[in-house]
């Protein structure tokens, strides 16, 4: 079973309902949790275990510009604008590049090869014997995340529950997170901010075709808005955390409110288990 946590925005308590979900459900599966935010990953703040980290390399086409006969070919095929022709010289951005190898093959004089270049690392920290985090950090510089999450997501097959820690917002490395869930949590606040990036959320989700469903972060007991936009577009309220000064406390001191107050882990295995019960996964 995977299941994507996300949000329209950040700050809505995305990762603290990742963490603890993914804690509780390590207690009866195999479990894995994915923080997909390579711009800036923060569960290891959670999470205490040895790091072990590899770096993660994509393809770069090079031109040997001694064989090279200028025939434009390579730029007319890239899509991306990533190769320019200017004089007698070929130029390369790496930015522009999605690494497709389409240049390399379409050149008729054999004049490009390509180079691995690193754009990030993936990193992994065993908390338990249940409980495998998985981290992937985009490196400065680099313009996209998008190969950076599929390399951190590659072995979620092999886990019994995947948690995927999705980035804010509803752009491109959202939508790469969540495209092979079997559902998604779309985490909010009983805000008009939250409410507003709740309907981008939602909005991009269809378009994924991925199961939604919704937690209520620091719920004040007056979030009529939000329920209102969830009965109209068939989504279910799955939770409400409450806006509790004890809960806040543990989270900004780095813990998992789940640990402290034992009937919150229960909660979360409860939700997990309704997910997991709505299509058919054995426990």
């Amino acid at each position: 079973m995977k299941i994507a946590v996300a949000s329209g925005k950040g700050g809505t308590g995305k990762t603290t309902v990742a963490a603890n979900l993914a804690l509780a459900i390590s207690e009866i599966v195999n479990t894995s949790l994915i923080d997909c935010d390579v711009e800036e990953p923060n569960l290891h703040i959670f999470f205490e275990g040895e790091v072990k980290s590899v770096d993660e390399f994509v393809k770069k086409p090079r031109v040997d510009e001694s064989i090279c006969t200028l025939c434009k070919e390579c730029a007319e095929f890239c899509r991306f604008g990533a190769i320019s022709i200017i004089k007698e010289k070929v130029l390369i951005s790496d930015e522009l590049c999605h690494s497709c190898g389409g240049c390399r093959i379409v050149c008729p004089a054999d004049a490009i090869s390509e180079i691995d270049v690193a754009i990030g690392k993936i990193s992994e920290i065993r908390v338990s014997d249940k409980l495998l985090l998985i981290e992937g950090r985009l490196n400065p510089g680099q313009p996209a995340g998008n190969e950076i999450i599929k390399a951190s997501k590659k072995d979620s097959d092999n886990f019994d529950a995947v948690i995927f820690d999705a980035p804010p917002g509803a752009a491109c490395p959202f939508i790469e997170t969540i495209s092979d869930s079997d559902y998604c949590i779309l985490v909010t606040e009983p805000t008009p901010f939250g409410l507003h990036d709740l309907k981008a959320a939602y909005e991009t989700g269809k378009v994924a075709d991925v199961p939604m469903g919704v937690v209520i972060n620091r719920s004040t007991g007056k979030d009529d808005d939000i329920e209102s936009f969830c009965f109209k577009n068939n989504l279910e309220v799955l939770m409400k955390i409450p806006n509790d000064l004890k809960i806040a406390v543990i989270q900004n001191n780095g813990g998992l409110f789940s640990v402290e107050f034992p009937e919150w882990k229960k909660n979360f295995l409860n939700l997990y288990e309704k997910i997991a019960g709505l299509y058919g996964v054995a426990l």
